[in-house]
Parts: C-alpha cells; structure tokens; sequence
C-alpha cells in the first residue's frame, strides 16, 4: 500500500512540477540557472521517498567558478539526491533520446541542458569541443556521470575520460561530488530509508595535467571519489543504527 500511495505521490509531483517548468522556462528559454531551481525541486521529493537527504558543501564553494562536475551514478534516485546540491549556473550532459521521455524531456531542454548522440563514437571528439565551447562561450559549468552508466549496486565503476579531456582543454577544475550509497538500500514499501549524505569536495586543479594525462586525472579523481564514497557509507551505517534503537 505504501508503495502505491509513493508512486503516485512521484507521478503526479513530477508531471506537474514539468509542466509546471515548461511553462516557467518559456519566459526565459535554455537559462541554465533553471537546472539547479528545478533539480532542487525534484529533491523535495526526498521526503515522500522516507529520505533524509544531507547536503555538505565546501565553505569557499563561492569562489569556485566554472568548472566540470563529476558524480557517481547509482540509479534513478540521483534524480533525488544529487540534484539537491547542483549549482547554479551548471547544466547536466545527456543523451539526445531524453527529448522523448513524456513532460520531463521537454524541461529537459528548456533549462538549457546539453543534449548528445552518445551512440555515434565517431562524435566523441566533437561532444568534447562542445562542452568546452558550452562552458567557455555561455560562462557555465557542466555537470557528468563520468562512469557513464548506471552502477545500479556494483560500487564505483571505471571514469570514462571525456569529462576529464573537456576539463583539461576548457582550462577549469574538476570538481568530485559524492553521493553516499542508495543502491539496494531503499525501499518505497519501507517507511524509513534512513540518510543520503551529498558531499562536494575541494576542485582538483586540472593545470597540473597536461593532454596525454587525462587518463591519469581520470583515476586520480575516482581515487578520491571511491575513498569519500566509503567514509560516507560508514558514516550513514552508523547513523542508521543509532535511529533504530
């Protein structure tokens, strides 16, 4: 019965907050603030999904400037989660098939996103001179999923280094953010799903690398992301056991 009660809630929260948007970002079209107000938004739904979602950012985060955002990807409730720390002006780098998902493609586009045929390789050069073109020409930052997949509960997989060539050739920090654990762990027929912490860690200064390190920046960064990763997960287990006493 929860479960129901939950996925009707989402349904209907999210159609209308798309609607809700399309219309919003018609009066000032592909503005890529609108990407953190309505990723903010679709955070609220933390709640109804018995989430306590804790943000954590870096006090100079003000001083950060344009840079290349890099998060794990863990499943559909990213959507929940990450967003809630999204910062504006930062759009998010998708593939071109998302203009189709009913309501929620549309807004998609409007918040000024890029969209990408991420299944011609042949274009992988040229989505990167996109995205440094986005970030140098609109003055923006850009949000990836540098796994490029889903994890979907098998830990932190290997970077794809696209988001890292585009840090190097824009001339801007890649910035880690860590999403601790959701993967099996939450349940919309359980009441209580305990903590999600959201955590941005400092800018890793891309200067140091030059173009034929991009594979050693790549794993530089998921280093740093697998080690906060787990000091999030152990921090949440002890959190969530204290609440069940």
């Amino acid at each position: 019965m929860l479960f129901i009660i939950r996925s009707i809630i989402i349904v209907v929260y999210s159609i209308l907050l798309c609607i809700f948007g399309c219309i919003y970002c018609l009066f000032s079209p592909r503005n890529p603030k609108h990407v953190a107000t309505f990723g903010h938004m679709f955070g609220r739904l933390a709640p109804v999904l018995g989430l306590k979602v804790e943000t954590r950012l870096p006090p100079n985060v003000a001083e950060f400037g344009n840079a290349i955002y890099i998060c794990n990807h863990q499943n559909n409730y990213d959507m929940v989660t990450a967003s809630c720390i999204v910062q504006p002006p930062t759009v998010t780098v998708g593939k071109k098939s998302l203009i189709w998902i009913p309501f929620f493609g549309l807004l998609y586009w409007l918040t000024g996103n890029l969209l990408i045929d991420r299944n011609n390789r042949a274009k992988a050069h040229g989505t990167i001179a996109q995205v440094v073109k986005n970030i140098q020409k609109r003055n923006i930052s850009i949000w990836m999923f540098p796994e490029g997949t889903r994890s979907r509960g098998r830990g932190l997989l290997p970077f794809k280094t696209g988001a890292f060539h585009a840090a190097i050739a824009a001339g801007v920090p890649v910035i880690p953010v860590c999403v601790s654990t959701t993967s099996n762990n939450i349940s919309l027929n359980r009441w209580n799903n305990g903590h999600v912490i959201v955590e941005m860690m400092q800018p890793v200064d891309t200067t140091k690398f030059g173009k034929d390190q991009v594979r050693e920046l790549a794993v530089h960064c998921r280093a740093l992301m697998e080690n906060k990763i787990a000091a999030l997960d152990q921090e949440v287990a002890v959190r969530n056991a204290a609440n069940k006493r």
